[in-house]
């Protein structure tokens, strides 16, 4: 970004559906333009072009070498993440790349020396992690309020595996629910409890032969400090999670109850094609694409989430309401406010702009994705050589 210019210029690398639930996030932030995209369908590029009269790409390659761009929105599926990463950095371009980081550790360091190299920031946009409650439960712990820090418990268990997905999202090489969603529960449990895991138990399982991929797990983590940590997802969809949540939806909309078992019904008679088909068409331009909010006036009434996280330290427990956070003590039950961000991931957007603006290293760069990409692969690791795995390249919460 010019020294001299307020506006951080951004170009997104994928028009699916990641991009229309960021795209609020981007254009909701004060010091944000959009300036080009990228997708290799040409209906999703022409929707762009026209929507935001920006340069437009058919290979997210080609737009990092674009001189109109600051900074890349990577929005691609994980196994594209190192080469488009690696391609911004080499043009000078800083990066927000959707979770998990990579597929593997090998391409996390790869991403990270060219980030190095380059001088440029990344951010790992773990969103949930970057929810106002999870700020706010890591302030309390900080702050010694409630005493030491001992247990995170959170489970969450929705209708992932039913969800429409694309051939690679129902491949164990590429896809499942670690590779996809794991991601966001460790961000929240490494966030509230100090960053460093010391080892991994755990078991997953794949239950749906047609669907083969994991659809469930359960893990122990153990932090150096001595806190541990349960983390539970069951995404076949039976139970919804969002009942212990007020039925509130992910992203904080009101949510009715039995909107899960309608996709499991849906899902499940279609075609491989015909499934690959519907979810193209809730990408950027498709038929069936959601109306983006760009105003405050339609931003979400209450803060997202990922399911129930319970934080007990030695004299309390803690865990996110509606509109903020509850402690629960001797006093009995309060309920600690939190304001709204404009847009669900308004603070991703707005962590990377303050790196490029103040030349400062964003708290959830690289090294913390890396670190949380380790716990997702020790999930797997231990599940299939039903044993504890010790981990090494942890970081802590910054401050």
């Amino acid at each position: 970004m010019a020294s001299d210019s307020p506006t951080l210029r951004v170009g997104i690398v994928g028009l699916g559906q990641a991009t229309v639930s960021f795209l609020p996030s981007l254009l909701t932030h004060p010091h944000v333009q959009i300036t080009a995209g990228a997708d290799p369908r040409p209906e999703p590029r022409g929707a762009f072009a026209r929507d935001f009269e920006a340069e437009v790409y058919e290979n997210g390659v080609d737009l990092c070498a674009s001189a109109d761009v600051d900074a890349v929105y990577v929005a691609l599926p994980e196994y594209l993440h190192a080469e488009h990463v690696i391609a911004a950095a080499e043009h000078g371009k800083h990066a927000i790349v959707e979770k998990p980081m990579a597929l593997t550790l090998e391409e996390c360091d790869a991403m990270l020396a060219a980030v190095d190299r380059a001088g440029t920031h990344l951010v790992v946009g773990h969103s949930h992690g970057f929810d106002p409650p999870v700020f706010k439960m890591r302030e309390i712990v900080r702050s010694g309020e409630l005493g030491p820090l001992g247990l995170i418990n959170s489970f969450c268990y929705k209708g992932f595996v039913y969800g429409l997905r694309r051939p690679d999202e129902l491949d164990m090489r590429t896809g499942g629910l670690v590779h996809n969603h794991a991601a966001h529960q460790l961000d929240i449990v490494r966030w509230i409890g100090g960053g460093r895991v010391r080892s991994v138990r755990a078991m997953a399982g794949t239950w749906d032969p047609e669907r083969p991929i994991d659809g469930v797990y359960a893990g122990f983590l153990d932090f150096e400090d001595g806190a541990v940590a349960t983390v539970v997802q069951n995404g076949y969809g039976y139970f919804d999670a969002d009942e212990f949540h007020y039925w509130i939806g992910e992203m904080g909309q009101p949510k009715a109850p039995d909107h899960y078992s309608h996709n499991r019904r849906s899902v499940t008679a279609l075609s491989r094609d015909e499934e690959a088909a519907r979810k193209a068409a809730i990408g950027y331009g498709g038929r069936r694409q959601r109306a983006i909010a760009s105003d405050e006036g339609q931003q979400a009434p209450n803060h997202p989430h990922f399911g129930v996280t319970i934080v007990s330290c030695a004299r309390g427990d803690m865990r996110a309401s509606a509109d903020g956070v509850y402690i629960y003590d001797e006093e009995g039950r309060r309920e600690v406010p939190v304001p709204l961000a404009k847009a669900v991931k308004s603070n991703v957007v707005d962590e990377l702009y303050q790196a490029v603006a103040n030349d400062r290293t964003p708290p959830h760069d690289g090294r913390w994705g890396k670190a949380t990409l380790e716990v997702c692969l020790a999930l797997l690791e231990s599940s299939a050589q039903r044993k504890e795995v010790m981990l090494s390249h942890q970081v802590p919460t910054p401050d």
